[in-house]
């Protein structure tokens, strides 16, 4: 939460031999390689020290309280400067983008300095002034696909106190089935007084809460308590200074997400209407309803922009979407590039043969030409237009377009404004549009507006290993309609000034909120009525609730905020208001700005309208701006490298270092994300290829996070001493980087032209602190030389307790197909996997538990968790730890991923890197195996007959198990359970 600025270290150079740098040969037996570690450790103390006798956070807390999925959070954070001399120090907090600020104050020296919202344009002049000083004016930047970023300095001067505090709200939106609060949790140093509290008060009853930490570990659980009944829940975080602490050393290993989810109680009539100083909330997501028939055209871009990766993960996401077609359901494709194309002159069932060749064709797809979307989605009506004409629409069914592209259109039609005047003219109200902006080429606002004017919505699709999942996300949204034309209906001498109030669709796993405010003189029961249509008829809830014990029942100051249910009704509106705007006319545009304008200021909500202006104590003219990030027409290519870097964060390690910034990113992404800064460039505005860059498009360069695997060069941080995993070939002298799921990359490719030799490409060098290691290190005297590569690691070792032998080594020499490797009906597992036996290793590897409901797929470069139709997707080595009711799912540093309850066997999923890598299955606590288990693996579980070792070869002997013999031998194998490289053991090894 909070981050110390301190003095830059002193500069070393790096320079090999040849290099610019005029250096001695080095003395043998003292690589270049070691020189360079030695460098970057001693610039690591000088900053530890630095960090020391600087800003201290002594007491950190997170309040958070949540009523009606209406969440209020206080972030407090107390410092002091136990340096001698003036220090800066920055209060950061990242929050979700949904949530506006509502307050900010600094208090120094018992003086408050509080934020004051204003109109954007009576903060102009701060605005301005701030800009003109150099400075990023923008306090709120865009930081991650979630979130946004809150930051400001203050001097401090020695041994004096300050206490910043920043408050914000937002609405939890129901997704999937699922609210979800998001927390930051990011001292960046130990604090003594730590405590994270959330409360949460449904009334209608919490029926399941989890919670995920990308932080959490086996000791810092021991700081985590949950309690529930039946309407609250309290979640409780206060680890001890010794429970923050990294294992032997002295920085702290809180740093990544805090997660919250729950959901409701339900009955089939869906509302619930709950009542609050004078407003009220309707809440309405009926249970139990038939799916209604949906006619679906997927529009497809492919054009030359979508080569390579995004193309495939396309295609991997539409081959999965068809298979979750309905048979009731109707559907076509159209591609397009320079022209738009359909796959069928008409739409089809979603029938087995449709679908496989629908697969076909998808899989198919080439990518080439320009960007044609007005052509295309011409077409796209034109199908669902003749297929109503010739009645091939089921009566009753749900007509939606979904379109999917990764940049502007080049091709035909290409204004925005005609593109978007046309398809609202063609779908004339009659089908819904979905738009997905693939990546950072497309201009979201465009989408956006598109897909607003015919009832839909948009999706970024953010290139990373996962979009693929985001696509499938995304469609299970809208997979599921429920109901049309949805409206709601208030006795008119009851209520006033109610939000909007008819939906075009409702979607199995969502939910519609209308909030208002009570009349005076309204009744005692406050009754409603919600119309809508199913697939063969209309239907009507109606909802009744008392105005005097809806009252009683919001009246614990411990989970009830003040007036959070007038403040509700005023957040709702103003997102509406504002998303209103996008669509309507330039007419109707200036009332509803008007209107949203005036709430925002009157309920102090920093919006994309107003601004709040922090007056610093370095003088009343001293101020900053904080405005609430939007989407613009900029798509940020351009970016900066080079110049010192304040901070970034390291792969393989989740912390975030950098203040601002998309916080998972590719090299694919370098040019295109959203603003990552801070960065310390020459001038206050870097030039690149003539073009200047504004504060809030610096884009820190995101291929460090390549380079230095496992390096942390943070001038706040403690010493890390760790050897990046890059080396050099000893005879071609190309540079290799071993990435975390195990392969490599060749680095030498991209510098031979473009550096002098023994340097990276230029676009890679941030500074004078790069460091590699130019050739193989040798071992000391004293060490354990590596394992000879002939030994492998089995590709399954099974723990065996009350046999004979305590371990089995499985080896799969021949393998067809998917294999069902163990199941136990009694325990609720199976675990199935598909083994190549060319490359000898899983390919995947899937954990299907019944209760709860829970599938996980390992593949060598994630981890997809999927619960509630929902997708979660988790990088090898990334710290996890979620609770799910009936099952813990954890993961360390090292990336084995666990499966635990008290009166479950334990399975583990592990991305070996040592000889033989590949994935690696792990079972502890297999005594709890039912009689029932069975499987490929499962079978070594039931009655296991040994024959003693031969006579002559004490080495072989064989094994029955239900009516089958193996061949085992004594061979030595390598222990993977442990993490690479492993441990050399002696074990009984069969082939299957």
């Amino acid at each position: 939460m909070l981050l110390i600025h301190s003095p830059p270290p002193p500069k070393f150079r790096s320079d090999p031999p040849g290099t610019g740098a005029q250096m001695k040969p080095s003395a043998p037996g003292r690589p270049w390689g070691l020189a360079r570690v030695l460098l970057l450790l001693l610039a690591a103390l000088h900053a530890a020290a630095a960090q020391k006798n600087g800003i201290n956070i002594y007491s950190l807390s997170v309040d958070s309280k949540v009523s009606s999925r209406f969440a209020h959070t206080v972030v407090t954070s107390r410092v002091v400067n136990r340096a001698s001399v003036m220090q800066e120090a920055t209060f950061q907090v990242e929050l979700p983008k949904r949530a506006f600020i509502t307050n900010f104050s600094m208090v120094i020296g018992g003086v408050t300095y509080p934020g004051n919202i204003k109109e954007k344009a009576a903060a102009q002049e701060q605005y301005s002034a701030a800009v003109a000083r150099g400075e990023s004016a923008g306090l709120v930047k865009a930081s991650g696909r979630k979130t946004e970023q809150f930051q400001v300095s203050v001097s401090v001067a020695p041994a004096a106190k300050v206490t910043f505090e920043l408050v914000y709200e937002e609405l939890l939106k129901r997704y999937l089935g699922a609210y979800e609060l998001l927390l930051k949790v990011q001292p960046q140093q130990l604090v003594k007084h730590l405590q994270m509290d959330i409360h949460i008060f449904e009334p209608q009853g919490i029926s399941f809460l989890e919670t995920e930490s990308t932080f959490m570990t086996n000791e810092l659980a021991d700081a985590l308590t949950v309690s529930q009944n039946k309407t609250k829940a309290h979640i409780q975080f206060k680890p001890t200074l010794s429970q923050q602490m990294s294992p032997g050393q002295q920085d702290t290993v809180l740093d990544g997400n805090f997660i919250v989810r729950y959901d409701v109680h339900r009955t089939v009539s869906g509302g619930s209407i709950q009542i609050e100083s004078g407003y009220f909330v309707h809440h309405f997501a009926p249970e139990g309803l038939p799916t209604i028939p949906k006619n679906v055209i997927f529009v497809i871009d492919k054009s030359g922009s979508m080569r390579g990766r995004k193309i495939e993960q396309t295609q991997e996401a539409l081959i999965k979407i068809l298979d979750d077609l309905s048979p009731h359901d109707q559907f076509n494709l159209v591609s397009f590039s320079g022209e738009a194309a359909q796959w069928k002159p008409l739409l089809v069932p979603a029938s087995a043969e449709n679908v496989n060749q629908a697969r076909s064709y998808a899989a198919s797809i080439q990518t080439q030409g320009g960007t044609n979307i007005n052509d295309a989605m011409l077409l796209a009506v034109q199908l669902l237009d003749s297929a109503n004409q010739k009645e091939l629409l089921p009566e009753g069914s749900v007509s939606l377009i979904i379109l999917l592209t990764d940049g502007d259109p080049t091709v035909g039609e290409t204004n925005p404004a005609r593109i978007q005047k046309n398809v609202k003219e063609a779908i004339d109200g009659q089908y819904s549009l979905f738009c997905l902006g693939f990546g950072f080429d497309v201009s979201l606002a465009f989408l956006e507006k598109l897909a607003l004017d015919n009832g839909g919505l948009t999706r970024r699709i953010y290139e990373d290993s996962d979009s693929t999942l985001q696509l499938q996300d995304f469609y299970q949204e809208v997979a599921n309609p429920l109901l049309t034309a949805v409206t709601f209906e208030y006795p008119s001498n009851a209520v006033e000034e109610v939000s909007r109030d008819n939906f075009r669709l409702l979607f199995k796993g969502s939910e519609i909120v209308v909030a208002g405010k009570l009349r005076d003189q309204s009744p005692d029961v406050l009754s409603a009525k919600v119309r809508g249509q199913l697939h063969m008829q209309n239907i009507t809830f109606q909802t009744e609730s008392s105005v005097a014990e809806q009252e009683n029942e919001f009246q614990n100051p411990k989970y009830i905020f003040h007036s959070f249910m007038e403040r509700l009704w005023a957040y709702l509106t103003i997102q509406q208001l504002l998303e209103q705007m996008i669509s309507a006319s330039d007419a109707e545009k200036q009332a509803l700005e008007t209107r949203a304008l005036s709430l925002s200021l009157h309920y102090s909500f920093v919006t994309p309208l107003t601004s709040m202006v922090v007056t610093k104590p370095e003088g009343k003219e001293w101020s900053e701006v904080a405005e609430k990030p939007v989407e613009t027409k900029n798509k940020h290519k351009n970016f900066y490298l080079g110049g010192p870097l304040s901070r970034f964060r390291t792969a393989g390690d989740r912390r975030s270092r950098i203040t601002a910034g998309p916080s998972r990113k590719t090299p694919s992404d370098l040019g295109r994300a959203g603003p990552q800064g801070p960065l310390s460039p020459p001038h206050p505005y870097p030039l690149m290829a003539g073009k200047s860059l504004l504060p809030d498009m610096l884009l820190a360069p995101s291929i460090l996070d390549e380079v230095f695997l496992g390096v942390d060069l943070r001038a706040e941080d403690a010493p890390q001493a760790r050897v990046p995993a890059v080396a050099s070939d000893p005879v071609t002298r190309r540079i290799w980087e071993r990435k975390a799921s195990g392969s490599s990359t060749d680095l030498s490719q991209s510098a031979k032209t473009a550096s002098p030799p023994g340097q990276l490409p230029a676009s890679l060098r941030p500074g004078p602190l790069l460091v590699l290691v130019s050739q193989p290190a040798l071992p000391t005297l004293g060490t354990t030389a590596a394992v000879p590569a002939a030994i492998q690691a089995p590709a399954v070792i099974l723990m065996l307790p009350r046999q004979s032998v305590d371990r089995l080594c499985v080896d799969i020499r021949h393998s067809q197909g998917p294999m069902n490797l163990l199941s136990d009906p009694d325990q609720g597992v199976e675990v199935t996997a598909q083994y190549e036996t060319e490359k000898a290793r899983f390919s995947w590897i899937e954990v299907t538990f019944k209760n709860p409901q829970l599938q996980v797929r390992a593949i060598p470069e994630h981890v997809v968790v999927t619960r509630n139709r929902r997708n979660f997707a988790y990088k090898w080595k990334e710290t996890l730890f979620s609770v799910i009711p009936g099952v813990k799912l954890t993961m360390d540093k090292a990336g084995l991923l666990l499966f635990s309850s008290p009166d479950r066997v334990t399975i583990g999923l592990l991305p070996w890197d040592g000889p033989g890598e590949g994935l690696r299955l792990l079972l502890r606590d297999t005594h709890r195996f039912s009689s029932r288990v069975g499987g490929t693996l499962g079978q070594f579980y039931q009655d296991v007959l040994w024959e003693p070792p031969a006579a002559a070869d004490d080495s072989k002997r064989l094994l029955r198990v239900q009516g089958l013999e193996y061949s085992a031998t004594r061979l030595l194998k390598l222990d993977y359970q442990e993490g690479s490289p492993g441990t050399e053991i002696s074990c009984w090894s069969v082939e299957l």
